[in-house]
């Protein structure tokens, strides 16, 4: 199982370990480095720009953009995923320029994750329409396709439109690899007709909702090569619990998932780490 790490720090609510609340450049850059070496596919950052007061998940999300660019002049193997990039926020070409300079400079390490957005509060911040987000959203994607990794780009649809548009630089990869957020079916239906994977919540495939991922997946035409993101709604235990995690691993594959978005438990920096070492033994990822 392709494996990569929901990150802790970067984004933050009351219920995160203390060493967390405590972090700052030096812990996030020695996770990021020690999940490079042993293998992990990717890391995780949020995105949003700024939240009300009390918002359940949190007050701390790192700039996805500037943590990125930062961790990648760092690290060697690890790919940078957005989890997720609220797509109707942004101009297309603005996301085409701005991670496509990520991705020159990473050389390709960039897996865009991407959703509609549900804070109506942020939208209304951001002077961004919210009601029709999802269509929004859909153009803006198709308009993506149309710019990334292209010097000069032209696309007219129902939300944007550009015509032979210079973009320097621009994004190593040709095709940029898109995981679509969400657990319903329109989201999985704009996953398999716009996407390259689908990125539903930590759920679907363990307890009560056991078999609604494979369900879902089997009422629509999934195509070659096709990536489903999945994670534990609890966090794993590789050192504890080994026999657990292998499981978990096992239901997960059955179920149709191709990656897995790790958590774990942990009470330090040391701790963590550990918890990474352990379960990429585990999982057979490809330690340097």
């Amino acid at each position: 199982m392709r494996t990569g790490i929901a990150s802790p720090v970067l984004a933050l609510s009351g219920d995160r370990p203390a060493w967390e609340h405590e972090a700052g450049r030096a812990e996030v850059v020695a996770f990021t480095q020690a999940a490079d070496r042993l293998g992990y596919e990717f890391l995780t950052c949020p995105d949003h720009v700024a939240v009300p007061v009390g918002f359940h998940a949190g007050r701390r999300f790192y700039d996805a953009l500037a943590t990125f660019s930062y961790l990648a002049a760092l690290t060697e193997r690890i790919r940078f995923l957005p989890f997720v990039l609220v797509l109707p926020y942004y101009h297309p070409l603005e996301l085409a320029k701005r991670y496509g300079t990520l991705d020159h400079l990473s050389d390709g390490r960039l897996t865009l994750g991407i959703g509609v957005g549900h804070l109506e509060d942020e939208f209304q911040l951001l002077g961004v329409p919210y009601d029709d987000r999802g269509a929004r959203a859909d153009d803006a994607l198709r308009a993506l396709r149309a710019s990334y990794g292209r010097p000069v780009a032209t696309y007219h649809g129902t939300h944007y439109s550009f015509e032979e548009m210079a973009i320097e630089p621009h994004a190593a990869q040709a095709h940029l690899p898109v995981w679509v957020g969400g657990d319903t079916r329109r989201a999985l239906r704009r996953a398999v007709t716009l996407g390259d994977g689908w990125a539903p919540p930590p759920v679907g495939f363990r307890g009560p909702d056991s078999g609604k991922l494979k369900s879902m997946l089997a009422s629509v035409d999934v195509p070659d090569g096709f990536d489903v993101l999945v994670g534990s709604a609890e966090p794993l235990d590789p050192i504890k619990e080994p026999g657990h995690v292998t499981d978990v691993l096992g239901e997960a594959t059955e179920a149709g998932a191709t990656v897995f978005r790790l958590t774990v438990r942990h009470d330090s920096l040391a701790e963590y780490v550990e918890q990474l070492t352990a379960y990429a033994e585990l999982a057979g990822l490809p330690v340097r």
